[in-house]
């Protein structure tokens, strides 16, 4: 069970609160019907494989860079952090700041230059092209399972906003929104789901907006919010500073130590996703060029940081100014009272309370494209990653690019028939941030030790990278088991008995890489390394990069990523 914040007594919602009028309901169905047409008419544009998996490679820099966050502003974002914020207090702006910022930094100067110079299609692809195909086979696998796990939580989460805000059935919610993703994704593949994303990009800011502005607005600005939490909250002073309460374990709503912070969430984690979830570097490998392709990553970086207005903000508000206590999503299970909300509904309890005709329809608008663009990301790596990792080498090697393209589409179906199955799972977690750090633990933080590891260790082998992955996911899994069945096993994985959830999936994380870090470097030491010849364009020192030197300054990649790093700090030390 993660704290319980507040001291308020629960109280049910209003049927008026729930109420959309003709003018609300008009702006969603348009925004539906909307997004079908995009898909029917980009059909035409997406007949080749190239086309349909890889959007043609044809995206300039801010395309692909909105597409890259916007893939990313899913439930993860939208619904998850405003309802951690709620759970942990300004603790879960670093999911934003340290835990995204420096990853995706690193993405666009670093790593962007590999993937894009071998001409890999996914991130198994490069794990081909370095390690064989055994590991692209195991990292494929896994991240085609992660990404259905997610996608589940994506319909979960748009189905928690139509039952609070509209009082929709919410199975009928998962089926309404599931069936609209696999109608255009299976239309216009990667180009329909990333054109969809930037204007989804605009809808979330447009109608996100309105809850962190009004919400201040009533609090009396950032100090008035400050002081009504202090009011509300058992010791609320923790719950609105980044860095000062993560001296100790016991010292933070979070239940964490800033080594599970820096190191499981900055170092591993984040890292891991940023720079190794084909979901998102998927969006970025649809460049047109590898300047574009490196610049995307850092305008999504700029947007980034202000992300935690309309995401984390709302959760704070929520402990200053909701009438009500919410409760763990398990608690509410348990209970089943119509007066009980869990802390993923506080960000539709917020819409509602602000939002009259019209503008409550641009809210929930808002909340439906975040929900589908997640869904349609992970729909569309799947099908990517199922296609050319999974079906091509293992099932069927050599048929025409027209059948390829067929079996895209109709695994986009599958794949989210099986999602709709995953969003099941998630209702059994106390939280959407819960889950998706469970399985972010499983299978990012070990495939990057992996992937890391082959672009700058030259002496990194076959047999070391396959064993490396394989040592970090088990183990990973392995100790989720251990402590879902010992509870008492958390003291041991993240080295305090005061630690919380939270802290156990950053150190599980931590340790998992290190597992399949050390693994792969003892198995490749003891290995026959590959010629130098066979590691061209896939590792540091054997890559030729195209210099940047004869463009202007305010060209540069690394001039903008200098820049941002910058404020990145200027931000952690006003919050601390």
């Amino acid at each position: 069970m993660g704290s319980l914040p507040g001291t308020f007594a629960a109280i049910p919602l209003a049927a008026s609160l729930i109420a959309l009028g003709p003018v609300d309901l008009a702006i969603i169905v348009i925004y539906f019907l909307f997004v079908i047409g995009i898909g029917v008419y980009l059909k035409r544009f997406a007949n080749t494989g190239h086309d349909f998996f890889m959007a043609g490679r044809e995206m300039t820099a801010w395309i692909a860079g909105l597409s890259f966050i916007s893939a990313n502003l899913g439930a993860l974002e939208l619904l998850g952090w405003a309802g951690s914020a709620y759970q942990y207090g300004l603790l879960a702006v670093h999911w934003y700041w340290i835990g995204a910022i420096p990853a995706m930094l690193f993405l666009g100067v670093v790593m962007m230059p590999f993937y894009y110079v071998c001409k890999t299609h996914s991130v198994p692809g490069y794990l081909e092209l370095r390690y064989g195909p055994h590991t692209r086979s195991l990292a494929a696998i896994c991240f085609a399972a992660m990404t259905i796990l997610m996608s589940g939580v994506n319909m979960f989460a748009m189905a928690i906003v139509m039952q609070v805000v509209l009082g929709w059935n919410l199975h009928l919610s998962i089926w309404v929104s599931s069936l609209t993703v696999a109608l255009y994704v299976g239309f216009g593949g990667l180009l329909s789901a990333i054109f969809n994303e930037v204007l989804q990009f605009m809808l979330i800011w447009l109608g996100a907006l309105l809850v962190p502005i009004l919400g201040l607005y009533q609090a009396g600005g950032w100090s008035g919010m400050v002081r009504r939490i202090e009011h509300n909250v058992a010791h609320g002073a923790t719950y609105v500073h980044a860095w000062s309460t993560l001296g100790h374990f016991s010292t933070n709503p979070m239940g964490i130590n800033w080594i599970g912070i820096v190191f499981g969430l900055g170092a591993i984690l984040s890292m891991g996703y940023w720079t190794t979830d084909f979901l998102v570097v998927q969006r970025v490998m649809a460049a047109k060029d590898l300047r574009s392709a490196k610049m995307a990553p850092v305008i999504g970086a700029a947007f980034k940081m202000f992300v935690p207005f309309i995401v984390i903000l709302p959760g704070l508000l929520g402990l200053a100014l909701l009438p009500m206590k919410l409760y763990p999503q398990t608690y509410v299970q348990a209970h089943a009272s119509a007066d009980l909300f869990s802390y993923n509904d506080v960000l539709p309890l917020m819409l509602v309370r602000y939002c009259g005709p019209g503008l409550l329809g641009l809210g929930v608008t808002a909340l439906i494209a975040g929900f589908m663009s997640g869904m349609a990301g992970n729909i569309s790596a799947f099908a990517t990653v199922w296609t050319y990792d999974i079906y091509r080498p293992l099932i069927r090697a050599q048929a025409s690019d027209s059948h390829y393209v067929a079996m895209g589409r109709w695994c986009t179906v599958l794949g989210v028939l099986i999602s709709i199955a995953t969003a099941y799972v998630a209702m059994h977690f106390q939280s959407i941030m819960d889950y998706v750090q469970a399985l972010f633990s499983f299978f990012i933080a070990p495939l990057f030790g992996t992937v890391v590891l082959g672009m700058l260790w030259k002496r990194a082998t076959r047999a070391g990278g396959f064993w490396g992955l394989l040592a970090g996911t088990t183990s990973s899994i392995a100790m989720y088991l251990w402590v879902k069945f010992d509870p008492a096993a958390l003291k041991y994985i993240a080295l305090s008995p005061q630690a919380k959830p939270m802290a156990e999936d950053m150190f599980r994380a931590l340790w998992c890489f290190l597992i399949g870090v050390a693994v792969t470097v003892l198995v490749s030491l003891a290995t026959r390394p590959a010629a130098a010849v066979q590691l061209q364009g896939l590792v540091w020192g054997h890559t030729e990069i195209p210099s940047e030197r004869g463009y202007p300054l305010l060209h540069r990649p690394i001039f903008w990523a200098a820049l941002i790093f910058a404020g990145l700090v200027v931000l952690n030390i006003i919050f601390w």
